[in-house]
């Protein structure tokens, strides 16, 4: 089966954004909430991607 990155519906904190790009990755969400946080902070560009992101991609379907 095709990896697919999805916005995840289990265990998400705003949109699910953070969480499917760890999914998708197989690493820790912490992780990637830490980096778009450090993103955010120093470039200022992590709250538009996050909005970006949370717009195209898609919710994971439901089983």
């Amino acid at each position: 089966m095709k990896k697919r990155l999805y916005r995840i519906r289990e265990g998400k904190m705003i949109a699910g954004v953070c969480g499917g790009i760890a999914k998708y990755f197989d690493v820790n969400p912490k992780v990637i909430r830490l980096l778009w946080a450090v993103f955010f902070a120093v470039y200022g560009s992590g709250l538009v991607a996050y909005i970006l992101f949370s717009i195209f991609v898609p919710k994971e379907p439901r089983n």
